[in-house]
């Protein structure tokens, strides 16, 4: 009898029930809620299902993520900033440069859109973190998960921050479409987004392919540190517009992309223990991720106005939006509001100006903190 006794209580000591306390089932609730956003509303299910996934894994098993375990070594490849970079390529892999390339100026509006990462960043010094936690958290307004997880671990917050700065980051690309519209719409009239946009101009095909070249000559030797990012994004676009490396193309915008983001998003929601997440400082930090983008979201719009105002009408405000980066994301949403305002309205391409410049102008940021801090 002894000896049954013992050796049920054996299995129920290694049952998850004896070690998980409150904060993990809050936690496990969260990791659900965002699978039912993922997969009941379509909320990027590719980002949202290996992050929630990940987040649900490590509240009931820690050890996965500590030291020997499985998503510790996915983890390792987000600390060395390998997985960002491999992001990079594939989204340079999948996008088309041409709206950026036959309207230069939406490169401004990208610019534009970048305030809210340097204003968050005043934020932040102003609730107590240090210069490099700052940065790592201000850079979640470009919406752009890869960069965030780049940034963090270049500056050494891969033990400590890393991972609430990444799933906020991540949460706000799943959630533009529900946070951006109201802003949007805030700051422009019903007659400014019922602008028509002129057609672009076509773009060449050695456009295309100078492009890429160009643009990490220039942005790389004025600020090398954004080599990793900045240098995969075009290799990426260089490998779809050159027209001689199809299967290159092929592996870095489906097979490679994908693995990239299943070992990406299941490490970064693993780093949610509660243990790390429920704390103060990931509050402040979820709440200067929102403020940022807000922020960004905004900036763009009015910068839009004002090309609006200069231009004489030719520009839909609209399109500023996109500038946060959060490819294709972003520009979706500014066609989905011009489009309700007007059914004939079409913006995305137009939109996907200004996104492109984002994803470059995120980048450019990062470096600039790193260069900032001396971090190569």
């Amino acid at each position: 009898m002894e000896y049954i006794t013992s050796t049920l209580q054996n299995l129920a000591d290694q049952t998850a029930f004896s070690t998980l306390y409150w904060g993990n089932y809050v936690m496990i609730l969260v990791a659900l809620i965002f699978l039912y956003l993922a997969i009941a509303k379509g909320f990027e299910p590719l980002l949202l299902v290996p992050i929630a996934f990940g987040m649900l894994l490590s509240n009931m098993f820690p050890s996965i993520i500590e030291e020997g375990g499985l998503l510790h070594y996915f983890y390792l490849l987000d600390e060395a900033s390998i997985l960002p970079s491999l992001i990079f390529l594939g989204v340079g892999a999948m996008t088309d440069f041409g709206p950026l390339i036959a309207n230069p100026a939406s490169f401004l509006l990208g610019a534009a859109a970048q305030f809210g990462i340097y204003a968050a960043y005043f934020f932040a010094i102003f609730l107590g973190f240090s210069g490099k936690e700052a940065a790592a958290i201000s850079i979640i307004g470009g919406a752009d998960g890869p960069t965030s997880i780049f940034l963090a671990g270049k500056l050494g917050m891969g033990g400590t921050l890393m991972g609430p700065i990444a799933v906020a980051a991540y949460s706000y690309m799943s959630l533009v479409p529900v946070i951006q519209p109201p802003f949007m719409k805030l700051f422009t009239t019903e007659k400014e987004r019922k602008i028509k946009m002129g057609q672009l101009r076509p773009v060449s095909k050695l456009e295309k392919i100078l492009f890429p070249i160009v643009v990490t000559i220039v942005v790389v030797l004025i600020l090398p540190t954004t080599a990793p990012l900045v240098g995969m994004l075009m290799l990426g676009n260089l490998f779809r517009e050159c027209g001689v490396v199809k299967q290159l193309t092929e592996t870095a915008s489906n097979a490679l992309m994908y693995i990239v983001v299943i070992l990406l998003g299941t490490s970064v929601g693993a780093t949610t223990t509660a243990q790390a997440f429920l704390k103060v400082s990931t509050l402040k930090i979820v709440l200067l991720g929102l403020v940022a983008f807000v922020i960004g979201t905004s900036a763009g719009v009015l910068f839009g106005k004002l090309m609006c105002f200069v231009t004489k009408g030719k520009v839909n405000p609209l399109i500023g939006s996109a500038g946060v980066s959060a490819v294709p994301m972003a520009a979706r949403v500014s066609q989905k509001v011009g489009s309700e305002a007007d059914p004939t309205n079409f913006l995305l391409m137009h939109a996907m100006g200004p996104n492109v410049a984002g994803v470059v102008g995120t980048a450019v940021a990062a470096g600039t903190f790193l260069a900032i801090f001396g971090v190569k």
